[in-house]
């Protein structure tokens, strides 16, 4: 039943997309909320579940993900307060833009 559910939001949204390229016109604060669930989804970070709900098949939605997902504040956002995952994408504290550069795990280690 969940399965089901979370594939009509996906066809909802890749419909929507076919003929946007972002949710509200431009990027916007509405892209922002609904990447952070639906696209990381469908790029396979969520619940190892990608697979099991195709998603390949929602091209529109996968090239939207993946648009946002190059953007270089979408890197930085996803690395601040990470506890798990590559050393490299966890900031664990930010003060500074430098902290980006310098404070990472992989550089200064548990």
């Amino acid at each position: 039943r969940f399965a089901m559910e979370t594939k009509r939001q996906l066809d909802v949204l890749d419909r929507h997309l076919a003929d946007n390229e972002f949710m509200a016109g431009e990027y916007s604060i509405a892209d922002m909320a609904i990447w952070a669930w639906y696209g990381q989804l469908v790029l396979g970070r969520l619940y190892d579940a990608a697979e099991f709900l195709n998603v390949d098949s929602y091209e529109n939605l996968m090239k939207w993900a993946k648009k946002i997902d190059a953007r270089p504040a979408v890197t930085r956002g996803r690395m601040v307060n990470r506890p798990f995952g590559e050393p490299e994408m966890q900031l664990h504290e930010r003060h500074d833009a430098s902290d980006f550069d310098t404070k990472t795990q992989d550089k200064i280690g548990d």
